[in-house]
């Protein structure tokens, strides 16, 4: 990477940094309150009734899932918001003339976005200190899960961002495709508990091996081989980033 590029580089991530946290009050307290809600009504109120779940304390399971759910949803919508705006107030034009090559801009936009969600998920592990005593099973597994999974969500907000076409296009894909994959990714179960055909079809849920791979990062279990979910993560990164590198190549929705 020449220094023009590295200088392009930090820029965006700087400003994407700057961006979310100049606004905090919009960007990282509603994610806090929201997972608080969680842990009070699904921890503590509903979990007190069910007891254990894989022979952990309810709350403790579903804390990971609930980190990884923080992560996702704020990595996603931190770069199909920024990226959308850039287009909408004709911003991106500055950066398609200037001397930086796409990657550089993809990159930038991306690690900005993954810096919000694993910035949101450290709130979250924070605040969950306070309704259990949380176990650290892996380090170096939980590290990778929540950065990898930042940066694969981060590369899909892109997309939406890309493809939208009005504000209201952001909204449409984490409406209707990325909370139902949440909640049907094992946040608040275990797959194991469901008939074989439906565990058959959560296997097509990628939020499956990303909510699993950090359950085992944090309490040494997984409804999913371990490795296997790294090798889906590595999958979904590749795909996402080749998707993300040929609009941007080819100028969808920014060139018309």
């Amino acid at each position: 990477m020449n220094q023009i590029n590295w200088i392009a580089f930090l820029t965006i991530v700087k400003k994407e940094i700057r961006r979310y946290t100049r606004i905090w009050m919009q960007t990282l307290l509603p994610p806090a309150i929201t997972m608080v809600l969680y842990f009070i009504i699904f921890g503590n109120l509903i979990g007190s009734r069910i007891g254990e779940m894989g022979g952990f304390d309810y709350m403790a399971f579903i804390v990971p899932g609930l980190i990884m759910m923080a992560i996702i949803t704020n990595s996603y919508g931190n770069v199909a918001a920024s990226f959308y705006s850039t287009k909408f107030q004709r911003n991106i034009e500055e950066l398609l003339v200037a001397p930086v090559s796409n990657q550089i801009i993809l990159s930038g936009y991306v690690i900005g976005g993954a810096s919000r969600g694993m910035a949101v998920g450290v709130i979250v592990t924070i605040l969950s200190m306070f309704f259990t005593k949380l176990q650290i099973h892996n380090i170096f597994v939980i590290l990778a899960v929540s950065m990898l999974t930042a940066i694969v969500f981060s590369m899909a907000g892109f997309i939406n961002a890309m493809l939208a076409n009005s504000f209201d296009d952001i909204s449409i894909i984490p409406t209707f495709v990325l909370t139902p994959l949440t909640y049907l990714g094992g946040v608040f179960y275990s797959i194991s508990m469901l008939p074989p055909f439906w565990q058959v079809v959560s296997q097509f849920n990628p939020v499956l091996y990303m909510v699993n791979a950090f359950r085992y990062g944090i309490l040494g279990v997984s409804d999913v081989n371990i490795w296997f979910s790294f090798a889906m993560l590595g999958m979904f990164a590749v795909i996402l980033y080749t998707v993300c590198l040929y609009l941007l190549n080819k100028g969808t929705g920014i060139k018309q």
